[in-house]
């Protein structure tokens, strides 16, 4: 792959930056702290969005959009909140330009001052349920199930493209609900919703659990997560589902008549995830050679290249490429046929490698004699020829097996990596070769701070449903009911 390119061995980081920038994903942009997302990064978002968006709506949910600016004044009203966001806002103080009198160009004019300032939205709650309170009188009015895909900003001081970038794109969804039951029963089922599309549609295995109170969202009662383990051992948080309980309702004054009659807050639900899927995809498979993409998420899952001598080979070609591209395609699969005469069929066969597209045909003239076609597949660089006449089904069936294959490969290594330690120096023995810990935890924020601050290791989850066993804190020594999920995380 060139000298310049560390192995994940070598360099995790920095092959994971290079990675992204060679792979067409993103780049650096002008603004600090800011990315581009190019077309083929993008490509991989926009089925990440349509996958998702349709479980939302098969859930319920409809999309809306709310400002991008939230005066200044709502963050006061959820105390918890602001503190929690304060030191990531970016603030607008003034609405107009001006030419400066030097003529060295253009200058913000002090004259066009706001009278209240504005925040680039970092999370819509605050405008949403100042929003909410026209739109919520009555229990008929509920649920009310709104989810926004948008753009947010949160000032970093140390980023990285996809996984924390000052600016990045999500959705957010934002949910009313007239009993607290029926909250929590959201924010768990939109939990599964994210479990569900980690490990069917990025084939990537998440851990779910409930975040200890020192990490849990600005604001809510309870936050659940889903947790991945990257190749290097670090964990990734995937996505979020916060019970708000009545914080925002209270803040914002958003009540309802209950079918007896009686005024009440409402209960409230956030939930999101991120571009930073795109980080976490990267990271899950991708190999020294380039990206690995799983076929249900890569904007290419077939590429057919022909090598051929002359244009009449290259017509014969293009014929039965335009067959079973066609074929392809009425089977829902996204076929490229990249015929160019500006590159040669080894280039292209390392590009598309590269690119983590998951199958690759060729084709030339001695196949067309033989009704075959040469397959290769980028997990594991297995190469097979089939028969044209089968191809189709043949490659169906291959793509899912792909899914299936990095699902199974990336749950063998959380697997390997997972540890269960009962002593503190075990304990940041295995940190340091990375990976999911499994310890026994006094369940007080002291010693969460202390063992965080002593070995950069947070406490990813307490896992949901996970059996009470009784044991001593690895810090401590004091008594413990359960294991919680401790990692080095990005």
């Amino acid at each position: 792959m060139g000298k310049d390119f560390p192995t994940r061995a070598e360099n995790y980081s920095q092959w994971y930056q290079d990675l992204v920038i060679k792979a067409d994903l993103a780049e650096n942009s002008a603004v600090r702290g800011c990315m581009v997302i190019k077309p083929y990064g993008y490509a991989i978002w926009e089925k990440m969005q349509a996958i998702l968006d349709k479980k939302f709506k098969d859930t319920g949910h409809s999309n809306a959009y709310f400002p991008l600016f939230i005066p200044k004044s709502f963050f006061s009203k959820e105390a918890s909140h602001v503190e929690g966001f304060a030191k990531e806002c970016a603030i607008v103080t003034h609405y107009r330009l001006r030419n400066a009198k030097d003529g060295s160009g253009v200058e913000v004019d002090p004259d066009a001052k706001l009278e209240e300032e504005l925040i680039i939205r970092p999370t819509s709650e605050t405008i949403i349920w100042h929003t909410y309170r026209g739109w919520i009188q009555s229990y008929r009015d509920l649920p009310l199930l709104i989810n926004q895909w948008a753009n947010v900003v949160r000032w970093e001081m140390r980023t990285r493209l996809f996984l924390r970038t000052a600016e990045f794109l999500w959705q957010e969804g934002h949910t009313a609900h007239a009993t607290s039951e029926e909250a929590i029963e959201e924010t768990k089922r939109m939990l599964d919703v994210y479990t569900d599309f980690a490990e069917n549609s990025m084939a990537m295995p998440v851990l779910k659990g409930v975040k200890t109170a020192s990490e849990r969202f600005a604001g809510a009662l309870d936050t659940y997560c889903i947790e991945a383990l990257m190749q290097d051992g670090k964990a990734l948080q995937a996505g979020t589902s916060h019970f708000l309980g009545q914080n925002f309702a209270k803040a914002f004054d958003v009540k309802f008549t209950n079918k007896e009659g009686k005024q009440d807050f409402v209960w409230a639900t956030s939930w999101g995830v991120s571009t930073r899927l795109m980080g976490a995809l990267i990271m899950a498979h991708s190999d020294d050679e380039g990206l690995v993409l799983p076929p249900k998420l890569a904007p290419i899952q077939v590429v057919i290249v022909p090598i051929y001598k002359n244009e009449e080979q290259l017509n014969a070609l293009n014929a039965v490429a335009d067959k079973i591209s066609a074929e392809l395609r009425e089977k829902g699969i996204s076929v490229k046929y990249d015929n160019r005469d500006t590159h040669k069929p080894g280039w292209k066969f390392a590009e598309y490698e590269f690119k983590g597209v998951p199958v690759r045909i060729a084709i030339g003239p001695r196949d067309l004699e033989n009704g075959t076609v040469e397959v290769a597949r980028r997990d594991t660089k297995e190469k097979s020829v089939m028969q044209i006449t089968d191809l189709t089904l043949k490659i169906v069936h291959l793509l899912d097996h792909i899914q299936d294959n990095l699902y199974r490969k990336a749950l063998t290594f959380r697997d390997d990596n997972t540890h269960r330690v009962d002593t503190y120096e075990e304990f940041k023995k295995k940190l340091d070769e990375g990976g999911f810990i499994l310890a026994h935890w006094d369940g007080t924020a002291e010693t969460e701070q202390k063992i965080k601050e002593e070995t950069k290791a947070t406490i990813r989850c307490i896992p949901l449903n996970s059996k009470k066993e009784s044991g001593k804190c690895i810090k401590t020594g004091n008594p413990s009911e359960m294991r919680v999920v401790f990692a080095r995380a990005y």
